[in-house]
Protein backbone atom coordinates (compact mmCIF):
# COMPACT_ATOMS: atom_id res chain seq x y z
CA UNK A 1 0.00 0.00 0.00
CA UNK A 2 1.34 3.82 -1.04
CA UNK A 3 1.17 6.19 1.78
CA UNK A 4 0.11 9.62 0.58
CA UNK A 5 2.05 12.47 1.98
CA UNK A 6 1.03 15.76 2.32
CA UNK A 7 4.02 18.62 3.22
CA UNK A 8 3.20 21.95 4.95
CA UNK A 9 6.03 24.01 5.56
CA UNK A 10 7.00 27.50 4.69
CA UNK A 11 10.66 26.92 3.67
CA UNK A 12 10.80 25.65 0.30
CA UNK A 13 14.21 24.28 0.49
CA UNK A 14 13.29 22.00 3.44
CA UNK A 15 9.98 20.66 1.38
CA UNK A 16 11.76 20.25 -1.70
CA UNK A 17 14.74 17.84 0.59
CA UNK A 18 11.52 16.25 2.01
CA UNK A 19 10.07 15.34 -0.76
CA UNK A 20 13.47 13.90 -2.56
CA UNK A 21 13.71 11.80 1.16
CA UNK A 22 10.02 10.59 0.95
CA UNK A 23 9.98 9.67 -2.62
CA UNK A 24 13.03 7.75 -2.76
CA UNK A 25 10.76 5.17 -0.83
CA UNK A 26 9.07 2.80 -3.06
CA UNK A 27 5.99 2.76 -0.43
CA UNK A 28 5.74 6.53 0.13
CA UNK A 29 4.12 9.03 -2.47
CA UNK A 30 4.36 12.99 -1.94
CA UNK A 31 0.94 13.89 -3.29
CA UNK A 32 1.40 18.01 -2.74
CA UNK A 33 3.31 20.24 -0.71
CA UNK A 34 2.30 23.92 0.80
CA UNK A 35 3.81 27.07 2.47
CA UNK A 36 0.68 27.91 4.88
CA UNK A 37 -1.64 26.02 7.73
CA UNK A 38 -4.37 27.85 5.35
CA UNK A 39 -3.26 25.88 2.34
CA UNK A 40 -2.53 22.16 4.35
CA UNK A 41 -6.13 22.64 5.09
CA UNK A 42 -7.13 23.04 1.62
CA UNK A 43 -4.87 20.66 0.43
CA UNK A 44 -6.00 18.13 2.47
CA UNK A 45 -9.68 18.23 1.88
CA UNK A 46 -8.63 18.06 -2.22
CA UNK A 47 -5.64 15.36 -1.74
CA UNK A 48 -7.21 13.65 0.91
CA UNK A 49 -3.20 12.06 1.98
CA UNK A 50 -2.90 9.82 4.46
CA UNK A 51 -0.56 11.90 6.37
CA UNK A 52 0.51 15.55 6.78
CA UNK A 53 3.81 16.32 7.97
CA UNK A 54 2.82 19.85 9.51
CA UNK A 55 5.31 22.99 10.31
CA UNK A 56 3.67 24.94 13.55
CA UNK A 57 5.44 27.80 12.53
CA UNK A 58 3.94 29.24 9.26
CA UNK A 59 1.83 32.06 7.80
CA UNK A 60 -1.71 32.93 8.05
CA UNK A 61 -2.52 29.97 9.96
CA UNK A 62 -0.24 28.50 11.84
CA UNK A 63 0.63 24.06 12.32
CA UNK A 64 -1.56 24.07 15.36
CA UNK A 65 -4.71 25.38 14.31
CA UNK A 66 -4.82 23.71 10.99
CA UNK A 67 -3.92 20.21 12.90
CA UNK A 68 -7.15 21.20 14.75
CA UNK A 69 -9.17 21.70 11.74
CA UNK A 70 -7.91 18.74 9.94
CA UNK A 71 -8.70 16.52 12.39
CA UNK A 72 -11.64 17.95 12.89
CA UNK A 73 -13.19 17.71 9.73
CA UNK A 74 -15.24 14.14 10.44
CA UNK A 75 -14.72 13.80 6.32
CA UNK A 76 -11.19 13.37 6.86
CA UNK A 77 -9.25 10.19 7.65
CA UNK A 78 -5.56 11.97 7.41
CA UNK A 79 -3.24 11.87 10.23
CA UNK A 80 -1.25 14.86 11.57
CA UNK A 81 2.89 14.49 12.35
CA UNK A 82 4.54 18.00 13.79
CA UNK A 83 7.60 18.62 12.35
CA UNK A 84 9.26 21.60 13.51
CA UNK A 85 12.66 22.95 15.22
CA UNK A 86 10.70 24.05 17.99
CA UNK A 87 10.83 21.62 20.98
CA UNK A 88 9.15 23.61 23.81
CA UNK A 89 6.69 22.31 25.82
CA UNK A 90 3.94 24.56 24.88
CA UNK A 91 4.40 23.65 21.58
CA UNK A 92 4.42 19.83 22.38
CA UNK A 93 1.56 19.52 24.73
CA UNK A 94 -0.71 22.16 22.08
CA UNK A 95 0.43 19.73 19.59
CA UNK A 96 -0.85 16.83 21.25
CA UNK A 97 -4.04 18.62 22.87
CA UNK A 98 -4.24 19.45 18.96
CA UNK A 99 -4.95 16.57 17.89
CA UNK A 100 -1.59 15.35 16.02
CA UNK A 101 -0.35 11.84 15.82
CA UNK A 102 3.32 12.27 16.52
CA UNK A 103 5.32 15.17 16.96
CA UNK A 104 9.14 14.95 15.66
CA UNK A 105 11.93 18.14 15.41
CA UNK A 106 13.52 18.54 12.21
CA UNK A 107 17.09 17.12 12.88
CA UNK A 108 15.43 13.64 13.34
CA UNK A 109 17.60 11.56 11.26
CA UNK A 110 16.13 10.55 7.79
CA UNK A 111 15.17 6.94 8.61
CA UNK A 112 13.89 7.66 11.71
CA UNK A 113 11.82 10.25 9.96
CA UNK A 114 10.37 7.37 7.39
CA UNK A 115 9.86 5.07 9.95
CA UNK A 116 7.35 7.70 12.02
CA UNK A 117 5.29 8.15 8.81
CA UNK A 118 5.13 4.31 8.00
CA UNK A 119 3.98 3.99 12.24
CA UNK A 120 1.24 7.08 12.25
CA UNK A 121 -0.03 5.81 9.01
CA UNK A 122 -0.94 2.57 10.18
CA UNK A 123 -2.97 4.14 13.10
CA UNK A 124 -0.20 4.31 15.52
CA UNK A 125 1.18 7.20 17.58
CA UNK A 126 4.97 8.22 17.59
CA UNK A 127 6.75 11.10 19.51
CA UNK A 128 10.02 11.41 19.72
CA UNK A 129 12.42 9.87 23.08
CA UNK A 130 12.83 13.31 23.96
CA UNK A 131 9.74 14.49 23.91
CA UNK A 132 8.26 11.50 25.82
CA UNK A 133 10.36 12.38 28.39
CA UNK A 134 9.66 15.64 28.74
CA UNK A 135 5.69 15.02 28.90
CA UNK A 136 5.77 12.61 31.74
CA UNK A 137 7.76 15.33 33.22
CA UNK A 138 5.08 17.98 32.44
CA UNK A 139 2.62 15.52 34.31
CA UNK A 140 4.80 14.89 37.35
CA UNK A 141 4.67 19.11 37.88
CA UNK A 142 0.86 19.09 36.95
CA UNK A 143 -2.04 18.26 39.48
CA UNK A 144 -5.13 16.08 37.93
CA UNK A 145 -8.01 18.04 36.26
CA UNK A 146 -11.22 17.11 37.77
CA UNK A 147 -12.78 17.39 34.37
CA UNK A 148 -10.13 14.63 32.67
CA UNK A 149 -10.89 12.70 35.89
CA UNK A 150 -14.42 12.87 35.39
CA UNK A 151 -13.97 11.55 31.48
CA UNK A 152 -13.49 8.24 33.22
CA UNK A 153 -16.25 8.20 35.24
CA UNK A 154 -18.32 5.33 32.45
CA UNK A 155 -15.17 3.45 31.93
CA UNK A 156 -15.28 -0.29 33.41
CA UNK A 157 -12.32 -1.72 35.46
CA UNK A 158 -11.04 -3.66 32.34
CA UNK A 159 -10.92 -0.49 30.35
CA UNK A 160 -9.19 1.57 32.92
CA UNK A 161 -6.38 -1.54 32.97
CA UNK A 162 -6.49 -1.12 28.65
CA UNK A 163 -5.80 2.96 29.08
CA UNK A 164 -3.38 2.39 32.01
CA UNK A 165 -1.43 -0.28 29.58
CA UNK A 166 -1.68 2.13 26.77
CA UNK A 167 -0.31 5.38 28.84
CA UNK A 168 2.37 3.10 29.75
CA UNK A 169 3.57 2.64 26.15
CA UNK A 170 2.22 -0.87 25.29
CA UNK A 171 2.78 -1.93 21.38
CA UNK A 172 -0.59 -3.76 20.10
CA UNK A 173 1.62 -6.79 20.67
CA UNK A 174 2.32 -6.18 23.96
CA UNK A 175 -0.97 -5.53 24.82
CA UNK A 176 -1.78 -8.95 23.38
CA UNK A 177 0.33 -10.69 25.48
CA UNK A 178 -0.57 -8.82 28.19
CA UNK A 179 -4.43 -9.53 28.10
CA UNK A 180 -4.13 -12.98 27.25
CA UNK A 181 -6.19 -11.97 23.64
CA UNK A 182 -5.21 -12.19 20.10
CA UNK A 183 -3.36 -9.09 18.39
CA UNK A 184 -6.61 -8.52 16.47
CA UNK A 185 -8.79 -8.78 19.19
CA UNK A 186 -6.02 -5.87 21.27
CA UNK A 187 -6.29 -4.06 18.13
CA UNK A 188 -10.20 -4.02 18.34
CA UNK A 189 -10.38 -3.18 22.51
CA UNK A 190 -7.98 -0.10 21.90
CA UNK A 191 -10.15 1.28 19.00
CA UNK A 192 -13.52 0.76 20.74
CA UNK A 193 -11.85 2.17 23.96
CA UNK A 194 -11.00 5.29 21.65
CA UNK A 195 -13.91 5.92 20.67
CA UNK A 196 -15.82 5.26 23.72
CA UNK A 197 -13.56 8.10 25.41
CA UNK A 198 -14.09 10.10 21.74
CA UNK A 199 -9.96 10.31 21.56
CA UNK A 200 -8.37 10.57 17.82
CA UNK A 201 -5.13 7.98 19.02
CA UNK A 202 -2.89 6.60 21.56
CA UNK A 203 -1.39 9.87 22.37
CA UNK A 204 -4.72 11.58 23.45
CA UNK A 205 -5.22 8.66 25.09
CA UNK A 206 -2.15 8.98 27.19
CA UNK A 207 -2.67 12.39 27.71
CA UNK A 208 -5.76 11.72 29.20
CA UNK A 209 -4.58 9.08 31.46
CA UNK A 210 -1.68 11.73 32.94
CA UNK A 211 -4.34 14.42 33.04
CA UNK A 212 -7.01 12.80 34.64
CA UNK A 213 -4.63 10.98 37.51
CA UNK A 214 -4.95 7.46 36.59
CA UNK A 215 -1.39 7.04 35.83
CA UNK A 216 0.85 8.92 37.46
CA UNK A 217 4.71 8.93 36.60
CA UNK A 218 6.63 6.50 37.93
CA UNK A 219 3.46 4.91 39.52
Amino acid sequence: MTIRVLLADDEALLRAGLRMMLESEADLEVVGDVEDGAQAVEATRRLHPDLVLMDIQMPVVDGLDATRRIVGDGDLAAKVVILTTFGRDEYVFEALRSGASGFLLKNTPADELVNAVRVVARGDALLSPSVTRRLIEKFSQTPAKPRSAAGLAGLTDPERRMLRLLAAGLSDADLAAELQVSLTMAQIQVRQLLTKLRLHDRVQAVVLAYESGLVTPGG
